[in-house]
């Protein structure tokens, strides 16, 4: 059995202690052996957490810092500055500093790097992470072409992911209502996560009206030049409430729903967008079409490539 022994609790601002582990028989289980920690003693700063792993590699994992508690110092007091120790590939303890940052609400935090990189997962899927940002008025087909488009790249052996309006408010966002400042917040998040999965390489596909021009373009800011293809679903409002797949044109003309896109709240077309699917008159291309449109693009960009 495992003997775990730890120091009792100090006043000190000391935050991890020395952890003694014995040799674990794991011939059965599966699992690398377990060898003695020591985190040490910690002040004012992180400790680096050395893993021996295999009785030869050595590993080190770093924390990010965070906000102190009110019995420590803050981690980053001096200058918004802050240095930590960590072990190299030579097994020698090294030290690193960093400078904090402040981010909205978010105090005393640093970005942490991986040794993966996006393009070390773009050459395993082979293709380049990016947003595909469709957007349109209700009922113009936005979730239907997503859905089409995912297919069609899915067949190609291109990994994808939709996120969908709708689909995003019943969880994430669920807590936003459809006000201005709500839809701003529902966007900007959607936003976020999907920078999230380019960055991870996938083809993202976000299916949202997302009437407001400076929500879409403080999206397309948090990517790289190229990566937010934003794709305009062009389609006149009295076709897509003749369409009204869900009934809510109806339920905003009787005055049941408060400001609904296209009847009274504004829709600001894109101004510079990659893309235009127009529908002219009755003439309507299929989802699959208008799928191979953007699948068009993304080969001449070069995203269904490493």
């Amino acid at each position: 059995m495992t003997t775990v022994k730890s120091l009792p609790p100090s006043r000190s601002t000391a935050v991890y202690r020395t952890v003694q582990c014995r040799q674990l028989p794991t011939e059965n289980l599966g699992f690398p052996t377990l060898f003695p920690l020591n985190a040490g003693r910690s002040c004012r700063s992180q400790r680096s957490l050395a893993l021996f792993y295999d009785r030869a590699r050595l590993k080190a994992y770093t924390l990010k810092p965070i906000q102190a508690k009110n019995d420590s110092e803050s981690s980053c007091s001096d200058n918004n500055s802050t240095s930590f120790s960590a072990v190299n590939e030579t097994g020698n303890l090294v030290k690193i500093s960093a400078r904090c940052q402040i981010l909205g609400n978010s105090t005393n935090i640093l970005w942490h790097d991986c040794p993966v990189q996006k393009c070390d997962r773009q050459q395993l899927l082979q293709q380049k992470g990016c947003v595909i940002w469709l957007t349109g008025l209700s009922g113009s087909g936005k979730s239907t072409l997503a859905c089409a488009l995912s297919q069609s790249l899915h067949s190609r052996g291109k990994l994808t992911y939709i996120l969908d309006g709708d689909n995003i408010r019943h969880g994430l966002n669920r807590d936003l209502s459809f006000r201005a400042e709500d839809r701003s917040e529902n966007i900007r998040r959607i936003g976020e996560v999907a920078k999230l999965f380019a960055d991870a390489g996938l083809i993202c596909i976000t299916s949202l009206i997302s009437p407001y021009q400076k929500d879409r373009d403080a999206c397309r800011a948090l990517l790289p030049e190229g990566d937010f293809i934003e794709v305009f679903i062009d389609v006149p409002l009295h076709v897509c409430e003749a369409r009204d797949p869900k009934g809510l044109y109806k339920l905003a003309r009787a005055g049941k729903i408060k400001g609904f896109t296209g009847i009274d709240d504004p829709y600001e077309p894109p101004c510079c967008c990659e893309i235009i699917l127009q529908q002219k008159g009755s003439d309507c291309k299929s989802p699959k079409d208008m799928a191979e449109t953007v699948i068009s693009y993304l080969e001449k960009s070069g995203h269904l490539q490493a």
